[in-house]
């Protein structure tokens, strides 16, 4: 683990294996409370939500795969997930997304005056976005943003940046791999009690992507929306095709 902070010290929580890589079986209100745990533990930890695309992904990339089973907590986040999980007799009883995970912790974080720290999407969506949680969330404090748009010779300084301003909680959006690699690269490094890859999550949040209606997300149909409002998100999407396929084609590909 990450912290050091094993499952079987985050209340029995149980995972499941779908194709070898690791998924917590937890809701929302489990995960919150784990994550509460993880700030009065005080160390670094990692966490992970894992949807289709990150499982698919994980089949051909070694490293991703072994930075998510050895992540302090791995959230089920997509309907796809919950469904494989169902085949193998395994109920799953919500998605818990990036999305909202953010929106809970900064709502949670807020009366006490928790610390965040905004990493990924294009240049102004986290500042956006950080503006935007702070208007919501009466309390939070965002003490620092920086755009996804950097090299490799300057994420030592990056995370060095994100050191000095202690944040409680950082958020990296910059997609599946890359969020996941750079979160587990500067872990220690950083010293941040809470370290969440959050995808898409600052485009939603700062207004840039309108996330799909309710009743669209109730149903599974947000993977449709994103590609009516966002045809560049065919290529992501197209994972979950690939995985149904896995999950149909494959007897055995989770314990």
């Amino acid at each position: 683990m990450s912290g050091g902070v094993g499952l079987q010290d985050m209340k029995d929580i149980k995972s499941i294996r779908l194709f070898g890589t690791r998924v917590d079986v937890v809701d929302t209100q489990t995960t919150l409370d784990t994550i509460d745990g993880f700030f009065s533990d005080g160390k670094p930890h990692m966490v992970v939500t894992a949807d289709t695309s990150c499982i698919v992904i994980a089949q051909s990339d070694p490293e991703l795969m072994s930075i998510v089973n050895d992540a302090d907590l791995v959230t089920p986040d997509g309907v796809g997930i919950l469904w494989a999980a169902r085949r193998i007799g395994v109920q799953l009883k919500e998605r818990v997304s990036g999305v909202d995970i953010v929106q809970h912790l900064c709502e949670l974080g807020a009366s006490c005056g928790r610390r965040v720290f905004l990493l990924g999407a294009a240049p102004g969506i986290a500042e956006a976005a950080g503006m935007e949680l702070e208007k919501r969330c009466p309390g939070l404090r965002v003490v620092g943003t920086h755009d996804g748009f950097f090299t490799e010779e300057e994420s030592e300084g990056i995370a060095d940046t994100i050191r000095g301003v202690k944040p409680d909680m950082l958020f990296v959006a910059m997609g599946i791999p890359r969020q996941e690699k750079w979160i587990k690269e500067n872990l220690a490094r950083m010293g941040v009690p809470v370290c969440i890859g959050v995808g898409g999550t600052f485009d939603v949040i700062s207004g840039n992507v309108k996330r799909a209606p309710v009743w669209m997300q109730k149903r599974g149909l947000e993977w449709v929306y994103r590609v009516i409002t966002n045809p560049r998100k065919i290529k992501k999407v197209m994972t979950l095709p690939v995985f149904a396929w896995m999950v149909l084609t494959t007897k055995n590909y989770g314990p």
